[in-house]
């Protein structure tokens, strides 16, 4: 390599290393009131940097109570990576809205965080004592099944052992949710440092009215500031504080929500949705599989409370749906509501297939009004495979009503070579019988033999194939005979599933192995040799 080469190689290595910063940083919150603290984490893992972060940024807005660093070894794909974490306490010098700078170390730097500082409460309980506990709520009148946020905060100004307790949130008449694990900072009052334990809940009422929140208690064994005598064990006591009674309003269901569709009240709610591959960018033919995902999205509802979202079904299109994903974010608002469905659609039809519109209903807790949130309808241009056009699945009314005009022509031309055989059967009566020709490929025996196979091991993929390579030997193509066999046509349909949908590995091939020995006939006919009104076996022994 000339040494131009090997210049802008190094260049283009130092312009990608500084374009992806290996600096992260997160803070444990962005909303705190005057006076608390908050834990700012920095993380790196670049092996190759040393020291420490540069904290003198922060000076400004901030001080800098205390840092601590720690760092560890993680295995990810089976490679193993060095990190090491800053953890760094920061007391805010005034309220407002802040913003913690970008954070250098070496040549990577961080991402800025912005936060909001409160002012603090003038109507805070006894401040002055060493142990209080404080409740509040985010609303006092929300609907009913709407959320409430309830904020649990105890405050000390001596330390605790290890063995403190709180009471159990217990309603009868509302839903309770933790909203994940207590965390802890500290909070300067009247020039007393105080730690801070803070615990939240979301709660659901579902009866109109007033929801008593009865008071809950914080037991805890506190050590004794006061000086000992050298030598003598440090004295603790023992300490149970409450917290104050709260009263929730809730409202009924409003007048103005049609009565017809499921009570939604939220914040705020989305629908989006994702197809694999996108129909608008690529063809559709028939029997592909398109994967539809669709996401409801609701802030201020747990994702037990979302509705399920209405069913595709339209006439040439097969849907194979596998199980919602339902998944909680727990923010400083609260909870937000996932909802994902997938479904595998099929289309068994050529031609413009038009899926109608998605409408959600809702109600805007944060307005107070009524809402639709809506997918648009979309058409799908299905084109025609001729790879399918034999054996395409057919359980379905739309495709019965294709079949109706080949059946009756064949009618007519039935009862027309019955007559014309008739005829040359009674010309050549005396004549000697003729020796069929000896048929090549693999026999019917044969493909049926492996077809049994594929079925009794429960593989979809070869049973498919298996299926496939019968259905050409026989008179009727696999259509035919599922339109005229309902327990053939159900079992195509459980086939089908297993190959367009995730759940194939649970799929049983007994269903249609017993459907395709249980065939009828399509008709009745008479062959010159043998006895009136019978038929030889189908696969002689």
């Amino acid at each position: 390599m000339s040494r131009l080469g090997v210049f802008l190689f190094s260049l283009f290595w130092a312009l990608l290393v500084q374009a992806e910063p290996t600096l992260q940083a997160s803070v444990d919150r962005t909303r705190l009131g005057a006076g608390e603290t908050l834990e700012l984490t920095l993380e790196s893992q670049d092996v190759t940097q040393f020291g420490k972060p540069d904290l003198r940024a922060l000076d400004g807005d901030f001080e800098v109570r205390g840092t601590r660093q720690l760092n560890s070894l993680h295995t990810l794909d089976g490679e193993t990576r060095a990190s090491t974490r800053w953890i760094i306490t920061l007391l805010p010098r005034r309220s407002g809205s802040l913003r913690i700078p970008e954070l250098r170390l070496g040549q990577s730097h961080s991402q800025a965080i912005d936060l909001q500082v409160l002012q603090a409460d003038a109507s805070r309980p006894d401040t002055a004592s060493q142990i209080f506990v404080e409740a509040t709520l985010d609303s006092n009148e929300v609907y009913v099944q709407a959320q409430a946020v309830l904020t649990l905060r105890i405050y000390h100004s001596v330390s605790l052992y290890d063995d403190s307790s709180l009471s159990p949130l217990q309603l009868e008449n509302a839903k309770v949710e933790p909203l994940g694990d207590s965390r802890t900072y500290e909070k300067d009052i009247n020039g007393v440092r105080h730690g801070v334990i803070e615990t939240r809940y979301a709660l659901y009422p579902q009866h109109s009215g007033t929801l008593e929140i009865a008071p809950l208690t914080f037991t805890a064994t506190a050590a004794d500031n006061a000086q000992q005598p050298e030598g003598t064990a440090r004295t603790a006591r023992q300490v149970q504080v409450r917290s104050l009674p709260l009263r929730l309003t809730v409202r009924p269901i409003p007048a103005a929500w049609p009565a017809a569709e499921p009570w939604l009240p939220a914040r705020s709610l989305t629908l989006e949705e994702h197809w694999n591959p996108d129909p608008g960018r690529q063809q559709t033919q028939i029997g592909d599989s398109l994967t539809r995902s669709i996401t409801l999205r609701a802030e201020g509802l747990s994702s037990t409370q979302l509705p399920q979202l209405p069913a595709t079904e339209i006439a040439g299109l097969r849907r194979y749906p596998d199980q919602p994903l339902l998944r909680n974010e727990i923010s400083e608002r609260g909870m937000t509501a996932n909802r994902e469905e997938r479904e595998a659609l099929v289309p068994t039809h050529s031609g413009e297939l038009a899926l109608p519109a998605l409408e959600v209903t809702w109600w805007n807790t944060r307005e107070d009004h009524l809402e639709h949130s809506s997918l648009p309808a979309r058409n799908l241009n299905v084109q025609d495979n001729p790879a399918l056009s034999a054996d395409t699945p057919v359980g379905d009314a739309g495709s019965a009503s294709h079949l109706l005009w080949p059946w009756q022509l064949c009618t007519v031309i039935f009862a027309l070579s019955t007559a014309l055989g008739f005829t040359l059967w009674w010309r050549a009566r005396s004549q000697p019988a003729v020796l069929r020709a000896a048929q090549t490929g693999p026999s019917p025996r044969t493909l049926l033999d492996d077809l049994k196979r594929a079925c009794q091991a429960n593989d979809p993929q070869a049973t498919r194939q298996a299926l496939d390579a019968w259905a050409r030997q026989q008179p009727e193509t696999l259509a035919e005979m599922a339109a005229r066999f309902v327990p053939l046509s159900d079992a195509l349909d459980g086939l089908n599933g297993a190959l367009y949908s995730e759940s194939g590995q649970y799929w049983q091939g007994e269903d249609l192995w017993r459907a395709i020995g249980t065939i009828p006939p399509a008709e009745q006919v008479l062959l010159p040799s043998g006895e009136p009104g019978s038929l030889p076996p189908l696969y002689p022994k």
